[in-house]
């Protein structure tokens, strides 16, 4: 699968898979903040085997019923925002998206109505 060029650049990490798992996708900043685990070579291999138990069980329940799922974490001072969810081709669901971006450690929140 391949991505538009702006998809490049964006300060957005994108990682995508197939419904059996499989890291079919990466933008360049998902190859770069995936480096240390393999960068590039993470393409072909199952998401599966990056992740520990608890977070396997959560992405079976995504890929199962096509739902989607945010959260963020912290990792050396840096605070990011997760979500993952459900990616089409042709009407037909055809695996996750995963978009990881870096957002401010005091995030602003407004209700608009």
């Amino acid at each position: 699968m391949e991505f538009p060029a702006w998809i490049d650049g964006i300060n957005v990490a994108i990682t995508v898979c197939d419904l059996a798992g499989t890291i079919v996708s990466m933008n360049d900043k998902a190859v770069r903040t995936f480096a240390a685990e393999g960068g590039l070579s993470l393409l072909g291999k199952n998401l599966m085997d990056c992740h520990p138990a608890a977070a396997r069980k959560k992405i079976k329940r995504l890929m199962a019923t096509g739902s989607s799922n945010s959260y963020t974490i912290e990792k050396n001072g840096v605070k990011k925002l997760i979500h993952q969810t459900p990616w089409f081709e042709n009407g037909k669901r055809s695996g996750l998206v995963e978009f990881s971006l870096v957002i401010p450690a005091a995030l602003p929140h407004f209700v608009r109505s």
